[in-house]
């Protein structure tokens, strides 16, 4: 079976950052599976702490949009307001 990451690898760069969004949306996933694994179950992150998380794992300056990928692909859960987040 292949690594799924394999797939995705140009999108790295060579700390093991993403430096840019994929267009395709199965790489997408990807990415955002890889991204949510730097999440610990059970806790819960503030955005501040979220962004920070982010931040250490891509270079591209849009922790929001990763933020919303990370919710809308139902890895991450959030209050209404946004202020905690917790992996599903």
């Amino acid at each position: 079976m292949t690594n799924p990451l394999e797939d995705i690898k140009g999108f790295f760069n060579e700390k093991g950052q993403l430096k840019s969004w994929p267009a395709k949306r199965s790489r997408k996933l990807v990415a955002v599976e890889f991204l949510a694994g730097k999440f610990e179950e059970g806790r819960t992150y503030s955005e501040k702490e979220v962004n920070a998380i982010l931040d250490e794992w891509h270079t591209f300056n849009d922790s929001a949009l990763l933020r919303r990928e990370l919710f809308e692909n139902k890895w991450l859960d959030r209050t209404l307001d946004g202020r905690e987040y917790w992996k599903k």
